[in-house]
């Protein structure tokens, strides 16, 4: 078909490049799972207890087995199993806090690892391991996510299509997220039953147009300043990662501590509330979930506002 050509004016079209533009750009952190799976034809992971569920749902929809371990206090996997051929690991790089060095000894050890930097966007795949990366969690748009792998699927698959569940992204830009939270959920809701696609010529448009140099820096210089604050109340021992995710505050009541942010309009998650169904209460993963307080540090924000999360922590 002929391009139009004429009419009102669309989305310019970026020049700039997507941060991760040799991987495989999918519709979502999960679906680049799905793609693994499919391509790799794994029949069983072993997955942490500290991980949203939609991984465990993932696997019951692809027919893929499933089996859990625990992490240590570090964020290292407790696992001691071996693996079958059609058998992977997988490896969550919570807050970042998984060197390279430590990916590399357990693609050494098990060979068949799958590493989840979705927590972890600015960091760079280990060699030859399967990195996956989700989009939402650092930017705002609605979907995407990426893969590096060296196993691919022979199917073509379907673009997405991001126009109508983009509203509640522009919404917050020009007003305030409780007015579009109701549809931020369902969207987070929406990929439960999405099927695997590529990413969005929308999502990757607007991922051509961001300064990754200037959002790396900032979330690392926010993570920086709150770890030095707060580092004496934090029961973790952590590293400064680069373009940060969030900072994970690990106190005791670590539920009340959320309370009172959430009511001075600090909105922190609780990550991952289904862990309570899958794991034991006197577990790391419950205690994590319950008491860890992911702080906001990303680039909307600068020192001003980390020092004012520092002082209603400190009241």
């Amino acid at each position: 078909m002929m391009r139009e050509i004429g009419g009102y004016m669309e989305l310019d079209t970026a020049r700039g490049e997507e941060y991760h533009s040799n991987a495989v750009a999918l519709n979502s952190g999960r679906h680049a799972l799905e793609y693994l799976i499919r391509a790799k034809k794994i029949k069983k992971l072993y997955i942490p207890y500290f991980l949203c569920a939609s991984v465990r749902n993932l696997c019951h929809k692809c027919g893929c087995e499933y089996e859990f371990y625990e992490i240590n206090p570090d964020f290292e996997p407790c696992f001691d199993g071996e693996l079958d051929s059609n058998e992977f690991l997988y490896i969550v790089n919570y807050y970042g806090q998984i060197s390279d060095k430590l990916v590399a000894f357990y693609k050494e050890k098990y060979n068949n690892i799958i590493f989840d930097n979705a927590q972890a966007f600015f960091e760079m795949p280990v060699e030859n391991v399967d990195t996956l990366y989700t989009c939402r969690k650092f930017f705002g748009v609605c979907d995407g996510g990426y893969l590096y792998t060296d196993t691919y699927i022979d199917s073509e698959l379907e673009i997405d299509k991001s126009y109508e569940r983009i509203k509640y992204v522009l919404g917050r830009y020009e007003t305030d997220a409780g007015t579009f939270y109701k549809e931020s959920i369902a969207n987070n809701k929406f990929f439960a039953t999405e099927d695997l696609k590529l990413m969005s010529k929308l999502t990757r448009n607007m991922l051509k147009c961001l300064d990754y140099e200037y959002i790396a820096q900032r979330r690392t210089q926010n993570f920086t300043h709150l770890h030095n604050e707060l580092s004496g109340k934090n029961k973790l021992n952590l590293t400064v990662p680069y373009g940060a995710f969030m900072y994970p505050l690990y106190v005791e009541n670590g539920k009340a501590l959320k309370k009172k942010l959430i009511e001075n309009k600090i909105f922190v998650p609780t990550l991952w509330g289904d862990v309570f169904d899958a794991a034991s209460p006197n577990s790391v993963a419950w205690d994590f979930a319950e008491n860890i307080v992911p702080l906001p540090c990303d680039q909307r924000y600068g020192i001003e506002e980390m020092d004012y999360i520092v002082n209603i922590i400190n009241i």
